[in-house]
């Protein structure tokens, strides 16, 4: 009975010091609150205390942070990636019609004359991608990802932001291969932009350089002239940018000269190219060309 009375007591005693430090506890949070809410002495408590967490509050929220940051970089990446290229097709187009237009000047003239006789013909483009290289080197080709249920034909023209790049010589279902104006089997119709003059352009086998041959002796043309398409043959449209020319040579018998090309076309590093369709178009009637010479005399006037 004794040992179970002085647990019984102990027990009470613990009771009694578990009250009294509730009621302390109580008491404290009272003067607290009644302190903080008639001064302001605990709002520096809190700023020191959650300036002392913010480290806790980084570091526990630099998981999150990071996926965040790499999400936002990666849209960035992508984003940035199909701007460029946006830009870059872009470019290639507006530098083939600048190409092209850039002609018109030098045959404005030759045009007027023809027009009531001749039909025009209107260029569309679109773009192609490089799929693979022919590694022979004594082979210019390369293989692009559009092919005949994209209707590409044999014979077609391809260009590249510089100027020509070659035709298609093999067209696939969904793929075709093309040959490069540098292949020694391909020649292209040129003609001197500043004086007219009409020649071929051969592939030499070698990326950069084309070769003119049996040029005469009297034939306009001289280093730093840029030659175009002539467009005779059908294959390339007339405008487009061939090469410039870098030197020029008598053949062995010094009956006509020898020029080289350097070709204007990015040959060895174009990726995305353009196919070239033409369409034969009826240019718009127009009047009669007034006769040379001619005097308009007003009405009522005696002769």
């Amino acid at each position: 009975m004794t040992q179970t009375g002085t647990l019984g007591a102990s027990r009470i005693v613990e009771g009694s010091l578990e009250t009294l430090k509730l009621m302390a506890l109580l008491i404290v949070g009272v003067m607290l609150m009644v302190g903080d809410h008639r001064s302001d002495w605990l709002a520096r408590m809190r700023y020191l205390a959650e300036s002392a967490m913010t480290p806790v509050y980084r570091v526990v929220s630099l998981p999150s942070r990071l996926i965040d940051a790499g999400h936002d970089v990666f849209a960035s990446r992508s984003h940035l990636a199909r701007e460029n290229r946006r830009l870059v097709e872009e470019s290639l187009l507006l530098q083939a019609r600048i190409d092209r237009l850039a002609t018109l000047q030098h045959e404005n003239l030759r045009l007027r004359e023809l027009l009531g006789a001749t039909r025009g013909y209107q260029v569309d483009v679109r773009l192609t991608t490089i799929l693979d290289i022919d590694l022979d080197p004594f082979r210019h080709r390369v293989v692009i990802d559009q092919g005949e249920r994209q209707g590409v034909h044999a014979g077609q023209a391809l260009i590249d932001g510089g100027g020509v790049f070659g035709q298609v010589i093999r067209p696939a279902a969904n793929q075709a291969t093309a040959l490069l104006i540098t292949d020694p089997d391909h020649a292209v119709p040129v003609q001197v932009v500043r004086s007219g003059l009409r020649l071929l352009a051969f592939g030499t086998g070698e990326r950069d350089r084309l070769e003119l041959r049996n040029i005469p002796q009297s034939g306009d043309i001289r280093e730093g002239d840029q030659l175009i398409t002539s467009g005779i043959g059908g294959t390339f449209p007339a405008g487009f940018a061939v090469g410039t020319v870098s030197a020029l040579a008598d053949d062995p018998v010094r009956q006509f000269r020898i020029g080289s090309l350097v070709p204007s076309a990015a040959l060895d590093r174009s990726g995305v190219l353009l196919l070239v369709w033409t369409r034969v178009v009826d240019p718009e009637p127009v009047g009669p060309l007034p006769q040379p010479n001619s005097v308009t005399r007003p009405a009522g006037s005696g002769g």
